[in-house]
């Protein structure tokens, strides 16, 4: 067991002691505030502190972990052996910056409480971010960060094992409509026909009647194909099925038809069904609890994880939300319009809530990539390339690389083709294995 020495142990300090030594570096990890307990460990140790007890492994400690609430930060970013950095503590430690403190800092999403300019959805925007301002949004930094920690740590301590998380993919299907066409009643379809007229669009009157009338598939329709090579190639995938009711920007069918309770029935078979919370239920619990309630109905299934329609985040209201609606896990922690780590991590935490200052039973899986930001390439090959480089960063570390694709965007005529994308990266990740 690895112990830590440091003058105040406050809520902030046990949360990430806990989450890089126990659950990134597989180590168990003890804090301790009395320096003859930690002088009589005869076990691998550090301080964190302001000043070294001995010539111990030392980390000089930021204040923001013996802090509580929200303080403006002077940030400086640097360079750790090529990997950025910040919290700087010059030559004083074993290593050169407060990992514990820039840690915390970006898990927390600390920089989210701090006054700033929202984007039409009330969304916090990437380029808000500290690491879009220097550049290392597509670089997991806090598990590089790590990684290097137990290289200097397997150093001054050679005979302890410091661990690495196995690398995985997940991935996660929105499902915000199910079809373009089907289910929609009659009073969607002539709204839908009327507009497609006025707009000279005569093809999609002409494919939407050949739907209803059962001569076209309903180009939203891909789950079969998805189940049978998610089969093939043993992909692990998350459907979120959207149950809303019907908004200016939720617009599925209604989730008591009963051929949209088959389809989803149908793929609960197969895969793990969980909710897209609507629009307004991110900051609305009496409606998040309603709307996985109809899930559950559906199921027959316990249903603990979500994530928000458009990923509408608002930290840290959604999270508090979720935990009070009964889930336990969230996947919206990313960029809509950016491949990347917004949380500067690939490895899974539990959300630290400032405003209370306690850690929420919530496990946050951060995804990198949604299809939204791929359509910004010139093509899918550009878009496949992409996605390598950020996976074998990923793979380097440890860590899970989760993307989001939605059955809707298969038919917009972009440069990429999302299905063809999507159907080769799932077949790349079979050939080429988790791990290196």
């Amino acid at each position: 067991m690895l112990l830590v020495y440091t003058h105040k142990i406050t809520p902030r300090v046990t949360y990430i002691m806990k989450h890089v030594f126990k659950n990134m570096l597989q180590t168990e990890v003890a804090i301790t505030a009395k320096v003859e307990d930690f002088i009589a460990h005869t076990g691998p140790k550090i301080t964190y502190t302001r000043h070294p007890l001995q010539n111990e492994f030392f980390v000089r400690s930021h204040d923001i972990l013996f802090e509580q609430g929200i303080t403006t930060l002077e940030i400086n970013v640097q360079s750790w052996e090529d990997v950025p950095c910040f919290f700087g503590i010059g030559d004083k430690g074993s290593i050169p910056f407060d990992i514990f403190a820039a840690s915390f800092y970006l898990l927390s999403r600390y920089e989210e409480y701090l006054p700033h300019v929202k984007d039409e959805h009330g969304r916090y925007p990437a380029r808000e971010s500290l690491a879009w301002e220097h550049g290392f949004l597509e670089v997991p930094v806090i598990d590089y960060w790590v990684r290097k920690l137990a290289v200097a740590l397997s150093k001054r301590f050679p005979e302890e094992n410091f661990g690495k998380r196995k690398t995985g993919y997940v991935s996660v299907m929105d499902i915000a409509v199910a079809y373009a066409y089907r289910k929609k009643g009659i009073i969607r379809t002539l709204a839908g026909t009327l507009m497609d007229i006025t707009a000279f669009k005569i093809n999609k009157v002409l494919e939407r009647y050949m739907v209803l009338l059962g001569l076209k598939k309903d180009p939203y329709d891909y789950f079969e194909e998805l189940i049978e090579a998610h089969k093939k190639y043993g992909t692990e995938a998350l459907f979120f099925f959207l149950l809303g009711d019907y908004s200016a920007f939720d617009k599925n069918i209604p989730y008591n038809k009963g051929s949209f309770r088959t389809l989803i029935k149908s793929v609960a078979d197969y895969h793990i069904v969980s909710l897209m919370m609507s629009y307004y239920a991110v900051n609305d619990v009496a409606r998040l609890k309603k709307e996985r309630k109809r899930l559950i109905n559906i199921i027959n299934r316990p249903v603990k994880r979500a994530r928000a329609r458009y990923n509408r985040l608002l930290i840290p209201d959604t999270f508090k939300d979720e935990v009070e609606a009964g889930f336990n896990e969230d996947y919206t922690m990313g960029y809509s319009n950016f491949p990347g780590f917004r949380a500067g991590t690939c490895t899974p935490f539990h959300f630290y809530d400032i405003s209370y200052e306690i850690q929420l039973p919530l496990k946050i899986n951060p995804f990198c990539v949604q299809d939204s930001a791929l359509t910004a390439f010139e093509s899918g090959e550009k878009a496949i390339a992409k996605m390598q480089e950020l996976y074998s960063r990923i793979q380097q570390v440890g860590g899970d690389f989760i993307t989001v694709f939605s059955n809707e965007r298969w038919i917009e005529e972009t440069q990429v083709n999302l299905r063809n994308v999507y159907m080769r990266w799932i077949a790349y990740v079979a050939e080429n294995g988790t791990d290196e």
